[in-house]
Order: structure tokens, then C-alpha cells, then sequence
């Protein structure tokens, strides 16, 4: 049988994040990949200039739509801006007994632009953590996750995470892309395990949609049947070198897209 992995994100106009970005990761890890949208954005390289919410119904008919027909190994949850939708989100993960959920806590894009509404960040963490086996927030969505300073050591990475877990959510991964030293250092926690997954950075400015391709990449794993540990790993060897290689995409004036396809594009000059 095909794994097959659902995305329920924002669109990104410029296909660099959302659930283009998922789309693209599930492709080209080998799963089918279907969608739910949330918003649509107006957005490219340079910046997100327009939101446009789905309203809650017609997200929970989307959800029905492709649960009773196509059903799905493992999902992938990214931008929820308002909190009705986060609300339809959940009671759509119940209705259909959705088990290996990945919680992408979208807040802020790469540009900066605030994506989810600040009255909104306590309906995700009260309705939608709890639902969550996995959730991936990097150190500014951490830090407000849990209401504290963004971390700035291994230390209080852990801490935090270990916030995120007491908030409901089986297992954290804190990413550690957006901070300091030669290397980006992530750390997953389960239980009483922490686990780090390390890379060494490389200089790009083309690093829109990682935290999307990261998470969605998670779900993708979990949907081949990799065990979360095997498939955070996976997720991160992935990623470093989709963001290696995303130079010579040569997309947009601004902060450009990961390389999600250089495997399957080696040949490109």
C-alpha cells in the first residue's frame, strides 16, 4: 500500500512554505500527499503581504472530504492563524481518530510577518498540544509557548520542552535553527529521553520553509512506518541538505526556498 500523509497548513503563493512545502517533502520522500488549506497568503521571497482565513465550516469539509475517502498514515498541522479553525482542526483529529499527528506551531514567518493571532496561541497550546504526538516549535515559538525568554543554551532548550510536554503533547522537538555557533542543534523529548540531532550550518539565506519542510518531512517518516526518532532523524538529514543545495534554485529577490528535490534534480549543473 502507498503511505499516504495529509497536510493541513496555509498556502504559500510564493511555494516556498505551507503546504506547498509539504507537498514537495512528502513527493519527494516517496508518500502521497494530500491537503487541507487553512489560508491563503499572498506572499513570495520578500514578505507575506495579504492573509486570507478559510472560514472553520469549509475547513471541516475539507478534513471529511479526504478522511472518508483517502485516509491517511500520519499528518502534518502548520499554520492555524484564528482560533475557530484550530478548534474545527481538533474536533476534525477526533472525528476521524487521526493517531500520528505532527503540531508544526506556526507563528512567524522566516520574513517575519506574524502568521498566527497572538489571542489565538492559547487555544493551540489548551485544544491542539494535547492531540499531538509530536510538536516541532523552533526557539521563538517555544519561548512563547510557554511564556519565557527564547532559549539560548542545550539547558533551556530541554526545559522548555520539557513546559511543552507537561502541556499534553507526547513528544517535543525543539529546533534549534535560529540559533547561535557552527551548528544547528535540535533536541527531541519523550518521556524521561532526550535525544539531539546536530548538523553543521551552511551559509544561505535561502532557508524559507524549513520549519515546514522539517515537520512535514517527520510525518512522512511516521507514514513509511519509521518509529518518531528514526523519522526526526530522518527529517533532519533531509533538511540539511535540501538547505546545501538550495542555492542553486535561484528562486525570488529574498529569502528563497529549500531545495526540496535535490536528490531527485542531482543532475542540474
Amino acid at each position: 500500500m502507498t503511505a499516504k500523509a495529509l497536510t493541513i497548513a496555509g498556502s504559500d503563493s510564493g511555494g516556498g512554505a505551507g503546504i506547498q512545502a509539504d507537498l514537495k517533502t512528502f513527493s519527494a520522500l516517496g508518500v502521497y500527499g494530500a491537503s487541507v488549506v487553512t489560508a491563503l497568503t499572498a506572499q513570495n521571497t520578500q514578505g507575506v503581504s495579504g492573509v486570507l482565513d478559510v472560514p472553520p465550516e469549509f475547513v471541516a469539509a475539507q478534513i471529511d472530504a479526504v478522511f472518508s475517502d483517502i485516509g491517511f498514515d500520519a499528518v502534518k498541522i502548520g499554520m492555524l492563524s484564528q482560533a475557530p479553525v484550530i478548534r474545527a482542526v481538533a474536533a476534525g483529529l477526533d472525528r476521524w481518530g487521526a493517531k500520528k499527528v505532527v503540531l508544526d506551531p506556526v507563528m512567524v514567518a522566516t520574513s517575519g510577518d506574524v502568521l498566527l493571532a497572538p489571542e489565538a496561541i492559547a487555544t493551540l497550546r489548551d485544544v491542539l498540544l494535547p492531540r499531538a504526538l509530536v510538536v516541532t516549535p523552533n526557539l521563538a515559538e517555544a519561548a512563547k509557548l510557554t511564556e519565557t525568554a527564547p532559549a539560548t543554551s542545550r539547558e533551556a532548550m530541554v526545559a522548555q520542552g520539557r513546559a511543552i510536554l507537561a502541556m499534553g503533547a507526547r513528544a517535543v522537538l525543539v529546533k534549534g535553527g535560529h540559533g547561535e555557533g557552527n551548528a544547528a542543534e535540535d533536541v527531541l523529548i519523550a518521556g524521561d529521553e532526550t535525544q539531539w540531532f546536530s548538523a553543521m550550518r551552511h551559509p544561505t539565506r535561502n532557508t524559507h520553509g524549513t520549519g515546514c519542510t522539517l515537520s512535514s518531512a517527520i510525518a512522512a517518516g511516521l507514514a513509511l512506518g519509521l518509529d518518531l526518532t528514526q523519522a526526526a532523524r530522518a527529517a533532519k538529514a533531509y533538511l540539511t541538505a535540501a538547505i546545501r543545495t538550495a542555492d542553486r534554485l535561484g528562486v525570488g529577490r529574498g529569502h528563497g526556498p529549500v531545495d526540496h528535490f535535490h536528490a531527485l534534480w542531482a543532475t542540474r549543473g
